[in-house]
């Protein structure tokens, strides 16, 4: 029988999702606790498939995968969650065809982005990114532009919400290529700060006469919230599950903040907010 699961991790301390040598990774806590649970015997022969990676320091509220099982009575998220460390649970899992693959027949994925601050115009963002949104080529937003091929996405939604001082950034698109969402917060963040203009966004999206690199913004910002697929999937969500995850991540919140506030008292400058 092949199983989904839900997957939510706190990626600070992890070498990002896809298993390593020798490197803690989201995946390879998840191999050793399907292992020793018995409902799978190792990745490849559970043919083990996941809805995409992300990279190091990237976090996920609805990173999907997927595996074979003989045990499908045991590939429930709270019998996975015990053997899992409290920065990785499983939250829902679903009984799905026999050819599902997570990453192949995703329809869309959506990531957020944090930013933290008030030296933005957020009109000027909420107007720029109108830019973004259709089929373009994204060239100008992929780390190691040689190696992608096949650029053009299609961005079907940008929002931007204020909240104090967290600017969040919802974008969804058919899939993304590698930084592109860390880019496209970047090029925002330079609009929205007077740094360059729209003209200067347009033109990044027309690589065969402009060529630029662009630094992604920082990992730890981004989320992995949602992937969508066109089949319907019979969710069966953990509501004991859930609450331990908020639980942990306002655990993980609270001592940020109280790290951040130490780190304001110890080093008191015109620098103290950049802490955060």
């Amino acid at each position: 029988m092949r199983v989904a699961l839900k997957i939510a991790y706190i990626g600070s301390n992890f070498r990002g999702s896809q298993v390593q040598l020798n490197d803690p990774t989201v995946e390879g806590e998840l191999f050793k606790a399907l292992k020793e649970l018995g409902i799978i015997e190792d990745p490849r022969s559970a043919n083990f498939r996941t809805s995409g990676r992300t990279d190091s320091g990237v976090h996920a509220m609805g990173q999907v995968v997927a595996f074979d099982t003989d045990a499908p009575n045991l590939a429930m998220p709270r019998v996975i969650n015990s053997i899992l460390p409290g920065t990785v649970w499983a939250w829902a899992h679903a009984i799905v065809p026999d050819n599902f693959d997570p990453r192949r027949h995703a329809l869309s994925r959506s990531y957020r982005y944090i930013v933290y601050g008030e030296q933005f115009d957020i009109s000027k963002i909420r107007s720029a990114s109108k830019l973004l949104i259709g089929s373009h080529d994204f060239a100008n937003f992929c780390t190691s532009r040689g190696e992608c091929k096949g650029t053009v996405r299609i961005v079907e939604r940008i929002d931007i919400r204020v909240s104090g001082n967290l600017t969040r950034i919802d974008v969804e698109a058919n899939s993304f290529l590698w930084n592109m969402v860390r880019k496209i917060v970047s090029a925002l963040m330079m609009v929205g700060s007077g740094v360059r203009d729209e003209e200067w966004l347009a033109q990044m999206l027309d690589p065969e006469s402009y060529e630029e690199g662009l630094e992604p913004a920082q990992a730890y910002g981004l989320v992995l919230m949602d992937v969508k697929y066109p089949i319907p999937l019979e969710w069966v969500e953990d509501g004991y599950a859930i609450r331990r995850a908020h639980e942990r991540v306002h655990d993980h919140l609270v001592r940020y903040r109280v790290m951040a506030d130490i780190l304001s008292h110890l080093f008191p400058s015109e620098s103290s907010d950049e802490l955060l």
